[in-house]
């Protein structure tokens, strides 16, 4: 074993371990953050491998615009932060879960593993052809998906504003007396 294939066990270790914590986690914030760690973590997986570029892109698309927008989302929405006893599951529906994502595991497994096997020669890409690819036959979707993005921070924005407004006149008004119930 070479000292980037235990870099490598690590960092996927790390991986593994903070994206299992942001799906167990029962605080939203907490969650996000987990995730933050797991993407981070995935980069330095892709560093490991000698993808530079797809390391920088991983951590400037998600770690960067995705996992803020989510965190901007939850603030803005103020969306509850502890753990909320009304979306709850049974024991039984964690067990259900946890056979389905180690079966899903296990099928993965068996296809991927014969990949996997002895290296293989593959062909070199070099960051010209990928640069020319992202900023020529790509660029339109990413520039779609960033204004998407840009509209939904606004829209949370805006849905948090008018809450707040409605809250704030409705304080304003003064106490009147509910009109008696007419009784049947």
């Amino acid at each position: 074993m070479t000292s980037l294939d235990i870099a490598f066990a690590g960092v996927g270790l790390v991986a593994a371990a903070s994206g299992l914590l942001a799906v167990t986690t029962r605080h939203v914030v907490h969650a996000a953050l987990w995730l933050v760690v797991c993407l981070g973590s995935v980069a330095g997986c892709y560093l490991v491998l000698g993808a530079e570029l797809v390391a920088l892109v991983q951590l400037l698309v998600y770690v960067g615009a995705v996992v803020v927008l989510v965190l901007f989302a939850l603030m803005l929405t103020r969306a509850p932060i502890g753990p909320n006893p009304e979306v709850t599951t049974s024991r039984a529906h964690r067990a259900l879960a946890a056979v389905l994502g180690a079966g899903v595991t296990a099928l993965l497994l068996s296809v991927l593993l014969p990949v996997a096997g002895p290296a293989r020669k593959r062909p070199g890409t070099s960051n010209t052809a990928v640069a020319e690819q992202v900023f020529g036959t790509w660029v339109w979707p990413f520039e779609a998906l960033s204004l998407l993005l840009l509209v939904a921070l606004v829209a949370a924005f805006a849905i948090s504003r008018m809450t707040r407004a409605a809250e704030v006149a409705q304080s304003a008004l003064p106490e009147t007396t509910a009109p008696e119930r007419i009784s049947q």
